[in-house]
Formats: C-alpha cells, sequence, structure tokens
C-alpha cells in the first residue's frame, strides 16, 4: 500500500459535512434488535425526532421510539420525574417486554444519575417489579453511533444474562454489530444453522428490522432476541463475537456465564470467511455443508473475474470504524488502492486500517482525500461531496435514504462477498469508455479491424 500516513483527527475547526451520528441512535438500533422493546430517550423531543426521522428513512419502517420531553425547568432541577411518568405512561399503554433508556447530551450535561434513577425508580414503584429496564449512558457529545449499540448491548447482557453449569448442545451466542444489516445478520443464521447449531443472536434485526407486515399496530419493535434468549446465553457452547465494537460486551458476557469467545473482526472477503466457516466446523464436529462450498469456488471465481476491474483502482472510503475496516480490508484483497479512510470517531480497529491515510474526520475530508480517484465508498450524506469531488458514490453503511432495500443488503460469508465484488467491479467497468479503438465500428469503414465495413 505504500507508506501510510496516520492523522488521529481532522486539523480543521469545524464539521462542515459530518460523518458522525450520535450515542443515542446507535444505542435505539441495538434496543430494537429485542423483541416487544420500546427504546427511550431521557432528553427533549428535538433529540428523539432527528433520530427518529434517520432510522424511519433508511428501514422505510415504523420505528418505535419515545421521549421524556425535558424541558428547560425539568434539565435544571433534574429530570427523574419525566422518565418515572414517561416508564409509567409506557408500561400501562404500549406493554413492552423491554425498555432501553439511553441518556443525550441534555441529560449528560446535567449529569443525571442514571443508576441511581433506577434504584429510586424500583424502590418507589414495587407494583412494576415486573417491567424489563436497560438503562445506559449515552452522551451524543461524546463517542458515536458504533459506542452507544455497544453500550446498549452490553447493558442488556448485564441485566439479563445468567450463569448455568448445564450446556445446551449445539447452542451458540452470536454477539452482532452495527455495521451488519439485517440482510447480514439474517445471512449469519442461515451459516450457522447449516451446521446443525442453534444460534442466539443479540441483537437480531434480522427479525425486527428486515420488513415485517403486522396484522395490526403495534407500539413496540416486532421480533427480535427475546429476554428468555438472553438468559440463556449462559447454556451455550461458545459465543461468536462479530465487530471489535462488541469486545466489552464480550467481556460482559463472559464474564457472567464463562463461555469462552471467538473474536472475529471483519466477515467480507474469502480469508475471513473460512476462518468463520472453520470455527463452526470445529464447534459442531460436522463437515462444511456442500452448499458453502459452491459458494466459496464461486468467490474464488469472482475474485478471479473481478481483479482485472478493481486492481490498482483509488478508492476513499468514509464509514463507520467496523464497516470501515471490513470494507477497506475487503478492498485491499482485490487489488484495490485505499486513497483515505475517514471514520468519525476514534477506535482500536482503526490501527488495522489499510489504507494510505487513515483520518478521523467528517465528509469533506473524505472529499478532499478523493481527487484523482475512482469512486468514494459512504453512506448518502456523503452524496453532496462526492458531486464536488466529480466521483461516484457507492453507498453503504446508514443513512442510505435515496435507496430501496439497503438495510437487506449482504456484504458477509462468501455469497455476501461476492456480491459485493460484482457490484463494485461493474462500478468500475460501467466508468470505462464503452467503445474503444479497434472494435468493428470504430474504423469507420476505414480498414484495418477486419471488420466487413473495411
Amino acid at each position: 500500500m505504500g507508506h501510510i500516513q496516520r492523522f488521529p483527527t481532522a486539523t480543521k475547526s469545524v464539521a462542515t459535512n459530518p460523518l458522525k451520528m450520535s450515542q443515542p441512535i446507535g444505542a435505539a438500533l441495538a434496543f430494537l434488535g429485542m423483541d416487544r422493546s420500546l427504546p427511550l430517550f431521557h432528553g427533549s423531543q428535538g433529540c428523539t425526532a432527528f433520530g427518529l426521522v434517520l432510522l424511519v428513512r433508511h428501514f422505510r419502517e415504523a420505528i418505535p421510539l419515545q421521549t421524556t420531553a425535558m424541558d428547560q425547568v425539568s434539565t435544571i432541577l433534574g429530570g427523574y420525574e419525566n422518565l418515572e411518568e414517561a416508564l409509567k405512561t409506557i408500561d400501562e399503554r404500549m406493554k413492552p417486554a423491554l425498555i432501553g433508556v439511553a441518556t443525550t447530551g441534555v441529560t449528560e450535561t446535567k449529569g443525571e444519575d442514571l443508576a441511581g434513577h433506577l434504584a429510586t425508580f424500583r424502590q418507589r414503584n414495587p407494583t412494576l417489579a415486573h417491567l424489563n429496564l436497560v438503562f445506559v449512558n449515552t452522551p451524543d457529545f461524546a463517542g458515536g453511533f458504533e459506542d452507544g449499540f455497544a453500550a446498549a448491548v452490553t447493558g442488556i447482557v448485564e441485566a439479563f444474562a445468567e450463569p448455568s453449569r448445564s450446556k445446551v448442545k449445539g447452542q451458540v451466542n452470536i454477539l452482532a454489530g452495527c455495521h451488519l444489516t439485517p440482510g447480514d445478520v439474517e445471512e449469519i443464521r442461515d451459516i450457522v444453522e447449516s451446521f446443525g447449531l442453534t444460534p442466539i443472536i443479540l441483537p437480531d434485526l434480522s427479525l425486527s428490522m428486515s420488513g415485517r407486515q403486522p396484522d395490526d399496530f403495534t407500539p413496540t419493535s416486532l421480533g427480535g432476541t427475546t429476554i428468555d434468549q438472553v438468559r440463556a446465553m449462559g447454556q451455550s457452547e461458545a459465543t461468536l463475537v462479530l465487530g471489535e465494537q462488541m469486545r466489552t460486551a464480550a467481556a460482559a458476557l463472559e464474564l457472567k456465564t464463562d463461555v469462552r469467545s471467538l473474536f472475529f473482526d471483519r466477515l467480507t472477503g474469502l480469508e475471513v470467511s473460512d476462518r468463520f466457516v472453520k470455527a463452526l466446523a470445529e464447534i459442531s464436529g460436522r463437515p462444511v455443508p456442500a452448499r458453502l462450498r459452491r459458494q466459496r469456488e464461486s468467490l474464488v471465481d469472482a475474485m478471479l473475474d473481478g481483479h482485472f476491474y478493481t486492481a490498482r483502482k483509488r478508492v476513499v472510503v468514509a464509514l463507520e470504524p467496523d464497516l470501515l475496516h471490513a470494507v477497506t480490508g475487503f478492498l485491499a484483497d482485490l487489488g484495490v488502492q485505499v486513497v483515505g479512510a475517514v471514520s468519525p470517531t476514534q477506535a482500536p480497529v482503526l490501527e488495522k486500517l489499510r489504507a494510505g491515510t487513515v483520518l478521523v474526520g467528517d465528509h469533506a475530508d473524505a472529499e478532499a482525500l478523493a481527487e484523482g480517484c475512482d469512486l468514494i465508498i459512504s453512506n448518502s450524506h456523503g452524496r453532496q461531496g462526492a458531486a464536488r469531488a466529480g466521483v461516484e458514490l457507492f453507498r453503504m453503511g446508514l443513512p442510505q435514504f435515496d435507496r430501496l432495500g439497503a438495510g437487506l443488503t449482504v456484504s458477509i460469508g462468501y455469497r455476501g462477498s461476492r456480491d459485493l465484488l460484482f457490484a463494485l467491479a461493474n462500478r468500475f467497468l460501467a466508468q470505462e469508455t464503452e467503445h474503444h479503438a479497434g472494435d468493428a465500428h470504430d474504423c469507420h469503414g476505414g480498414g484495418g479491424c477486419g471488420c466487413s465495413a473495411g
């Protein structure tokens, strides 16, 4: 890749085209992966409204999201009364299986004691002991989308996972990071089940965010991981941890249940998919299914066919850290020169990136790095910068509000890696001149090409 320049953060004093999304939105998405769940933002109505719009436009689904509706007075004097009233109203009217409470900048700046609020609520409302609650600190002025998602998953594990002396043969836990689409999660389930294993996926967005039509209106998430499944995670043989962001949740789960963890920082590409499949074969004691062997052969052939169009292409990638690692690693495998990799936040996984420049910044930084490049890979908010740079935008990540089916795309495993390769190679192929010198219709009857017009 040549000399690698690494800059911790962008040098400009303002984000002119933000790439970063806030922690509360990440936490809300994690809670939406729980069955009959309702995320609750402890903050102002505006904080909730912006997060709601972003998720609705991306998934094109009804998103259940509530707020404690903090105002100026409650922000200054303390928001416990708003929180308690919201929890009681939600339980009375909506009967969720879980309420996930996430703080926002308003309550974090005030310094709300979230753990104290939970203890006070339990003490003052003994008749609501049945109410399953998870409180997480997610200040939107620190960290980012991945951090909030990881905090919520860790909170769920700490609240409900239980140790067990007995093990269920063939049962495995899967901690799925937010870089995985609902389509990716469904693909992972299919791969795991093909080995005869029974996965408990936390959170399971493939059930709640994949596009379902209920018979009647439901005010909570529709499908996802149940609390009973989280409680049963201590009976599993192993935990498959997908994404560096899930390390804290994995540590919490292993501490509570003593179930061993296997880490996979990415599942996009041949070698990393091989390692995942090999681990499943070892856990199950079964040979690799013929279907996966065929998919592997197809991916190898696709890499052979596609490298003519991907090699030496110049690309800039601006995505959340774990997805950034997965995409840049796969591009490097294909011979693509990753000129720049832009992350919205600092993360340990950035040290692994195979890119010329690694930068914590925004879409404006991606635009500046893209001069002379063939492609920018980012979410839909990168479209204006790509247009100014005169470079095509290949959409990945969240949000994608100007494309259908973004939440169901698959880019992991053999099949997903192959499909992503074809999508990228076809984009590069389309950029080439349609007709080249030497084509029959290019000779204009002048001969020399061997066509009948000569």
